[in-house]
């Protein structure tokens, strides 16, 4: 809507200014409307039944090293989650878990690829430097999450190994 108004007025009043809030506001748009419409269509298409024992989701010797380089452990507890009940325990069984975070794993790998389309509309707008910012914050903000999954999954996974040889 603020999208809109903005457009408007530049249409009507040619201005620098508003062209950058248009585009500004656009960008911003353009990021929640795709984050909302991935995960609602990765939802629909996979309910949350991703096999956790694919090559893709196992955690690579390496990994673990970045992970203490980020010091993972002590901000993770403070990223939020869009459907916090899909990660309880007290509902779901830590199998379900686990599918659920490769779930979100996926979903946020495909808003980091999709968070570099803006840099197309440098073409007709210009201001490569500012679409390329927003872009790569855009990506890294979401690679926090995938970090997340793939930090929290191995102990996950774990869990899952004990429940089964009770």
């Amino acid at each position: 809507m603020i999208t809109g108004l903005f457009a408007l007025l530049y249409a009507n009043t040619p201005n620098a200014l508003l062209l950058t809030l248009t585009i500004t506001f656009a960008t911003i748009a353009y990021h929640f409307i795709m984050r909302l419409l991935v995960g609602f269509v990765f939802n629909l298409l996979l309910h949350n039944r991703v096999n956790y024992r694919r090559d893709w989701f196992r955690v690579r010797k390496f990994e673990h090293k970045i992970y203490k380089i980020l010091k993972v452990k002590k901000w993770k507890g403070k990223m939020g989650t869009y459907d916090p009940a899909s990660f309880d325990a007290k509902i779901h069984s830590w199998d379900e878990i686990a599918q659920a975070t490769c779930q979100a794993e996926l979903v946020h790998e495909t808003i980091i690829v999709f968070s570099f389309l803006p840099l197309l509309a440098a073409i007709p707008f210009g201001a490569l430097a500012v679409f390329i910012i927003s872009s790569v914050l855009a990506a890294c903000f979401d690679a926090m999450f995938v970090i997340m999954q793939r930090f929290n999954r191995p102990r996950i996974v774990k869990l899952i190994k004990k429940e089964v040889s009770l």
